[in-house]
């Protein structure tokens, strides 16, 4: 095994912080893995598993080992007349295995494009997009349990998955690495392009539904609205856009005629967070070296040397904020570390 110590993790976090663990091993293959988990002294450090680092924020050094995951392969499992069952492993990049199901014509997750990170993140955050979540074509999950190098299928019922959420942010957080996962696909998808602005920019592409053309409308909406993390780090949508009882939404709607909305699952409405912290005054506001993006209130970025602990104090700040003027509480997407 390649172990290194001391190691900066500047390049492996999509905000760019200039943090250290003390140990980093990247692994290819699960014998590598399972290696690590019968090895006694690395088994007892604290232990990161990094995928992409597109969706964590490091607020000092990390102390024990962190796992680059790089476990790649994609797999045809099974299929019928309707569906086919596409087994990825986690260490894959998202996009790529959009674009692979995208050149053989499977269906369900092209709305999903240019999502940052890899495979392996997909289900922890039931990722979602443009109307679409993971869980919709999710079959199952092959994790190994980081204590005896057990592996156990993960299958939908018992992921727990909710808005941003699963069992493996919840009582199995920390607990497993996922190894690989399988997605039921269409042969002959349906189309969704009712959310945001897919349709409209369709029309400007002067281009018909396809899975090819309505995951390159994707990409020029992303594109437009986010910053590129290799020009100014970020990690994407800092919060959750928040659900709320309808009966504080028809109380703020009198307050705020304009207020956008959606139906969100359990009767509830969902307000878009960027707007909400838009109008609190921090859309493009610069705070030191870091700020609410001006084309994107929702993502907050590193303008360069920013530390985590900064961006975390202008996140709480952006809470307290919102939280006073709106009474609602932004929760983070990102996890701290």
């Amino acid at each position: 095994m390649n172990l290194q110590r001391h190691f900066n993790l500047q390049a492996y976090n999509t905000f760019g912080i200039n943090a250290f663990c003390d140990y980093f091993i990247e692994i290819t293959t699960v014998s590598e893995l399972l290696e690590i988990i019968h090895d006694e002294g690395l088994k007892s450090l604290p232990t990161l598993i990094l995928g992409g680092g597109s969706n964590l924020l490091f607020t000092q050094d990390f102390k024990g080992l962190v796992i680059k995951n790089s476990i790649k392969g994609i797999d045809l499992l099974k299929e019928n007349e309707k569906h086919v069952w596409l087994k990825s492993y986690s260490g894959e990049v998202w996009h790529d295995l959009v674009q692979y199901a995208i050149t053989n014509n499977y269906g369900g997750i092209e709305n999903l494009s240019l999502i940052p990170g890899q495979v392996g993140a997909a289900p922890m955050q039931n990722i979602g997009a443009y109307g679409i979540e993971i869980e919709s074509v999710f079959d199952s999950l092959e994790a190994i349990d980081l204590q005896n190098g057990s592996t156990k299928i993960f299958h939908k019922e018992t992921c727990q998955f909710g808005y941003r959420e699963s069992i493996f942010k919840k009582e199995a957080k920390g607990k497993y690495y996922i190894v690989s996962v399988t997605f039921k696909l269409h042969k002959n998808p349906v189309f969704n392009t009712s959310y945001g602005a897919i349709q409209d920019t369709l029309q400007q592409m002067n281009a018909e539904p396809s899975l090819k053309n309505i995951s390159e409308a994707v990409v020029q909406i992303r594109t437009s609205k986010l910053p590129d993390p290799k020009v100014l780090g970020n990690a994407g949508s800092f919060f959750k856009n928040p659900e709320i009882l309808q009966e504080q939404f028809i109380e703020l709607q009198h307050q705020h005629l304009n207020i956008p909305h959606y139906p969100a699952a359990n009767n509830k409405i969902k307000v878009p967070a960027g707007w909400l912290i838009e109008q609190c005054g921090w859309k493009g506001k610069r705070v030191g070296n870091t700020g609410s993006h001006a084309q994107q209130a929702l993502v907050l970025v590193n303008y360069g040397n920013a530390t985590g602990e900064e961006i975390k104090i202008l996140s709480q700040k952006i809470q307290q904020s919102v939280k006073e003027k709106f009474g609602i509480e932004l929760i983070p997407e990102v996890n701290f570390i």
